[in-house]
């Protein structure tokens, strides 16, 4: 951004309380980041999954490699785009409390707005004890107490039968008092479920969008104060991809990515949101 570091991260606490929730596109490198700035989003978030796996590696699985890959791509970022943006370190790539907040400097120092920072255990081995947990977000926020730290409370992620939602806010009370500004609960997607979230929950809600169960108007309508798209945009990118090599393979007609009968971004395009 062409403003302060300090704006960047005042103006991102801000839009968490605006009039209408915060819909954080998430991106996995440079271009997908100045392409969703560029289209007038507030913000950009970036995605784990989208970030390991452009890499060749895998998410959630506490890699050094994918670390060191989140934090090249938030330093490529600074000073790129006209908004701020926000990290996701899975859960701190395996770090105890001093290496997660090393992280949290190195992010802030990077021009980052925030960070996302989950208590789901590498290899989906389970949830972080709670009193854990509640460590590297007081580390965190005690190295960088700027930035939006974002606390993901995994009970409903990837899971077949999640516990009552009394454990998850529990967890949110924990976290929040460990210094936490927002809460995000992946995988919840029932109405009654997101309602109770807002209710109990003094600090804003982030909620993973689910494509057929949820809209940005109904979750508004229920309070919510921020919407991720999580890896859905990259997962998204990357079948379109196929798509289109598929349709060329097979002398068909290319598939309309836009939805709108527009073509796609033309090469000179790029160039010039790239600065060439």
């Amino acid at each position: 951004m062409s403003s302060s570091p300090e704006y960047a991260t005042f103006h991102f606490h801000a839009l968490h309380h605006a009039d209408q929730p915060l819909l954080l596109p998430n991106a996995w490198d440079v271009a997908s980041a100045v392409v969703l700035a560029g289209a007038g989003y507030p913000a950009v978030g970036t995605t784990s999954l989208g970030v390991a796996a452009a890499h060749g590696y895998p998410d959630g699985r506490a890699l050094a490699e994918a670390r060191d890959a989140t934090l090249a791509l938030a330093l490529r970022l600074n000073g790129r785009l006209e908004c701020p943006y926000t990290v996701d370190i899975e859960g701190g790539f395996g770090g105890d409390a001093a290496q997660v907040a090393n992280l949290a400097g190195e992010l802030a120092e990077a021009g980052a707005a925030g960070l996302n920072l989950e208590d789901g255990l590498p290899g989906g081995a389970g949830l972080q004890d709670p009193a854990r947990q509640a460590e590297l977000i007081s580390a965190a926020k005690e190295r960088a107490p700027g930035l939006f730290l974002n606390a993901r409370i995994d009970t409903h992620w990837l899971v077949d039968a999640p516990p009552p939602l009394s454990e998850t806010l529990a967890r949110a009370e924990s976290y929040l008092a460990a210094g936490a500004d927002g809460i995000f609960v992946p995988g919840v997607v029932t109405d009654e479920d997101v309602a109770v979230l807002v209710a109990e929950v003094p600090a804003p809600v982030n909620i993973l969008f689910t494509p057929g169960r949820h809209t940005l108007g109904r979750l508004a309508e229920l309070g919510v104060r921020r919407i991720s798209t999580g890896s859905l945009l990259f997962r998204t990118a990357l079948q379109a991809a196929l798509g289109a090599a598929e349709a060329i393979r097979e002398g068909r007609e290319l598939p309309d990515v836009t939805g709108t009968g527009g073509g796609v971004l033309g090469y000179a395009d790029v160039q010039r949101m790239l600065g060439e």
